[in-house]
């Protein structure tokens, strides 16, 4: 559950980068970019780690039905 806490974290802070982005702060501009860099990583290793849950559960149901 620390991934979706740290995407949720990510979020946040991506809003207020861009709110002060959008009230001509130049340079938040570039630590937003930077954050959703983060959040792509962020949602990568969710990705991964659903797909790894996924294949260890059809894994363990062939043992479970004999």
């Amino acid at each position: 559950m620390s991934l979706v806490n740290d995407l949720e974290l990510e979020v946040e802070n991506f809003k207020r980068e861009y709110e002060k982005f959008e009230r001509g702060n130049k340079s938040a501009g570039t630590r937003a970019r930077k954050v959703l860099q983060d959040i792509k990583k962020t949602c990568q290793e969710i990705r991964v780690s659903i797909q790894g849950a996924k294949k260890e559960e059809e894994k363990a149901e062939p043992a479970a039905a004999d």
